[in-house]
């Protein structure tokens, strides 16, 4: 069984590689959209359990890239989001 980091950075790898949410891609959004993202997917689960639509409401961009899945699968992609604003920040910082 994978571990947590190795699913999120698995995660992050395709983001890039099938999504082309590279580098290039990411400088067009600051660390807050891709934190918000991140909680947006991070809540969703038990927002759902309450029959709200929180998860949704944080979410920084249009409908059409609201995905959510299964707990696991969305736990992994808010901590690849995470990565990404992460190496956004760092890269804001050099």
């Amino acid at each position: 069984m994978k571990t947590g980091v190795e699913l999120i950075a698995e995660e992050r790898q395709r983001q890039i590689d099938v999504e082309g949410y590279n580098d290039e891609h990411d400088k067009n959004h600051d660390v807050d959209t891709f934190v918000k993202a991140a909680i947006s997917y991070s809540i969703v689960d038990l927002d759902e359990e309450k029959g709200g639509d929180y998860g949704y409401a944080c979410w920084p961009w249009d409908e059409t890239y609201w995905k959510p899945k299964g707990r696991l699968r969305n736990l992994v992609r808010a901590g690849a989001l995470i990565a990404a604003a992460i190496d956004r920040l760092q890269k804001d910082n050099k």
